[in-house]
């Protein structure tokens, strides 16, 4: 049975389109989530929604509670989960507005927990690959049905924050080959791939990060203003790929069979 998991922002849990919502409570072992859940359904398809920053934005990216929200997807029986971002740009031709499904990320992130197994057993997760190429394939197609522009991959550097960078950082990630730059996606990826959920992001170029000399610097109102005017890109996307998710064998839910020592 497929159940599709949506991280990221408010907006998403519009009654004109998802049927039969209820705002839960979830407990886990990891203590409380972002905020409430949101579960419903869209054309048969079961939903669970949860805003990763809180209701207005008030939690700071290195203050998620990254394990108590992908546990609680997992223990509501998610097997998808699409999960949007805001991202800058660190290349010309990724313009603001556009959006990124990523393939590769690197890991700048230093605070946070990135693992549920921190007893007695030890868990060396696969991540050669770490987002589902089936889910990203789906959304490539879906992007390109609806006239959007869209990359189909690309390397997300996840930095701790909540600064924005330097411009040298910003010029050492470019020449890492990095290709957007976020603060949210590490360590959500990993441990989805730890809880066996087939995980992909939609990463909405914002603004020119600032290795960009003829862009202004980086601001949080620049970032919610082009925010703003693509959130009802990403609903559409959104609602096009989720009647198309099918529950069928992937690499994404067998991972963990082959990590635990």
């Amino acid at each position: 049975m497929v159940k599709v998991g949506i991280i990221g922002g408010s907006g998403f849990d519009d009654p004109r389109l998802i049927d039969n919502i209820k705002r839960i409570k979830k407990h886990t072992p990891y203590g409380a989530t972002s905020d409430r859940i949101i579960v419903g359904s869209y054309q048969e398809k079961e939903l669970v929604i949860l805003a990763r920053h809180g209701e207005g934005h008030r939690i700071a990216p290195s203050h998620v509670n990254f394990q108590a929200n992908i546990w609680a997807m997992k223990d509501l029986g998610v097997t998808h989960i699409l999960a949007t971002t805001a991202v800058g740009s660190l290349r010309e031709e990724i313009k603001p507005g556009h959006l990124v499904f990523p393939d590769q990320f690197i890991d700048r992130t230093t605070k946070r927990k990135s693992t549920f197994f921190e007893g007695h057993e030890v868990c060396h997760i696969a991540m050669a690959d770490p987002f589902c190429h089936k889910l990203r394939d789906k959304l490539s197609r879906a992007a390109q049905k609806l006239g959007l522009e869209y990359h189909r991959q690309g390397t997300i550097v996840t930095i701790e924050g909540p600064r924005f960078s330097t411009r040298a950082e910003s010029l050492m990630f470019r020449q890492w080959g990095a290709d957007v730059i976020n603060m949210s996606t590490v360590p959500e990826v990993v441990l989805a791939r730890e809880a066996g959920i087939c995980y992909a992001t939609i990463a909405m170029s914002t603004d020119y990060d600032c290795w960009h000399e003829s862009e202004c610097s980086v601001t949080w109102e620049i970032i919610a203003q082009v925010m703003h005017k693509n959130v009802e890109n990403v609903k559409t996307l959104l609602f096009e790929v989720i009647p198309h998710i099918g529950y069928t064998e992937c690499e994404c839910r067998e991972a963990i069979k082959q990590a635990m020592v």
